[in-house]
């Protein structure tokens, strides 16, 4: 009886052992379990930290590598662009001077045109650019528009120039500035043929007329556009095929270069939007070129000239209106060439030279006539009074 109590507390001793050691092994296997789980949690998170981590690096080096970019280009294009200043003599009434001359009068020392007073102004005006190391420069017509006035130019930071000699493009917004300095720093042109939206942009001007060598920069927002640009005070000129950016642009900054960021001028800053932000212009370099070949040629902006003001006539206006698509005759000048061959107000010229006219860029009359030389003949198709007439035309030298 002893003895077979004495085995059912051994095997039961034994049971319980064996209980315990497989609640240990489960145990300490589960563990294990968890403890691989949390190393993967640990190595992916910092797997997962890793990659954010490279990415911010990699960010971060755009980032700098950009603003090197930026940096080096605004280091050396500065120094080639110059500030615009007028100095001209404004007569303005003063209601005070003309009781001053009364008095004076009346002791017998006259004092002058009653009521007209003399104020001499010197400010800067706009912006411009070096393109000839012996003192070529190029900015907007419209900033050196007033032909009463006198110009000069800040080139590096207080080195000021006199103007000599300004040639105005009569076709363009643009003009050339001659002075009498040599050594200077001229910019490289770029290709604007090759431009795409998008591509990032820099300018540097005279904000405000204020203050210089301002730096902005930008992307390329849109290529092609077609702007009225001017004021009440200098009249408005329609400019094709102009660069839109976002780069912030001013009055101020007028006539000075956009660059892109190996350095090239590939614009020049004319206009900027008054009813929305963030949009400006530029003519594109390559237009500018043709001017300064030219220029540089003829030592004159020589452009073959046919004599009207026109608008066109889209394809869906024409088709609205029953009449044939081309130029709409605004205005005739008088003995221009086109008053002389037989145009008149409310033609609508439709073909030159047998190429039927449009609102693509190479089929606009503009272009087709610049295509031309002085002296060159013409033959225009013309619509008058639901008739097509034939027009031979001389082309002749553009007096402003």
């Amino acid at each position: 009886m002893m003895k077979k109590e004495g085995e059912n507390r051994f095997w039961l001793g034994l049971t319980l052992g064996v209980m315990l050691m497989g609640s240990f092994l489960t145990g300490a296997w589960i563990d294990r379990i968890s403890g691989l789980g949390f190393l993967d949690a640990v190595v992916g998170e910092r797997v997962l930290q890793s990659r954010i981590g490279e990415e911010k690096v990699a960010r971060t080096r755009e980032i700098v590598k950009e603003e090197s970019t930026v940096i080096k280009v605004v280091e050396e294009a500065t120094v080639g662009v110059v500030t615009v200043s007028i100095s001209k003599v404004r007569v303005t009434t003063d209601p005070f001077l003309g009781l001053n001359d009364f008095w004076g009068q009346f002791f017998g020392t006259p004092r002058g045109q009653p009521g007209l007073k003399e104020e001499k102004i010197e400010q800067d005006i706009g912006t411009g650019f070096v393109i000839d190391a012996d003192g070529l420069m190029v900015t907007n017509k419209h900033v050196v528009g007033d032909r009463e006035a006198k110009y000069k130019v800040v080139v590096g930071k207080d080195e000021v120039v006199d103007v000599k000699d300004i040639y105005r493009d009569p076709v363009t917004d643009l003009a050339i500035l001659k002075v009498d300095r040599s050594g200077l720093t001229a910019l490289p042109l770029g290709d604007s043929d090759k431009l795409k939206v998008g591509q990032g942009v820099i300018a540097i001007g005279t904000a405000l007329g204020e203050f210089r060598s301002t730096v902005t920069t930008g992307v390329i927002s849109g290529l092609g556009r077609g702007i009225t640009a001017g004021s009440p005070f200098e009249g408005s000129e329609k400019l094709d095929n102009v660069i839109q950016t976002d780069a912030a642009i001013n009055p101020g900054n007028s006539g000075g270069p956009l660059l892109d960021f190996s350095g090239e001028v590939i614009g020049v800053n004319v206009a900027v939007s008054a009813s929305g932000q963030n949009i400006g212009f530029a003519l594109p370099i390559n237009l500018v070129k043709e001017s300064i070949d030219n220029f540089k040629s003829t030592g004159e902006f020589d452009r073959p000239y046919l004599g009207v003001a026109y608008r066109i006539v889209s394809k869906q206006s024409a088709i609205l209106n029953e009449v044939p698509q081309g130029a709409y005759v605004e205005e005739v000048g008088e003995s221009s060439p086109a008053d002389k061959a037989g145009v008149e107000k409310g033609d609508i010229i439709t073909e030159i030279d047998g190429v039927k006219l449009s609102e693509e860029e190479e089929t606009s009359l503009a272009t087709i006539i610049n295509r031309h030389k002085m002296g060159d003949e013409i033959v225009l198709r013309v619509w008058r009074d639901e008739k097509e007439k034939v027009f031979r035309v001389k082309l002749e030298k553009r007096v402003e």
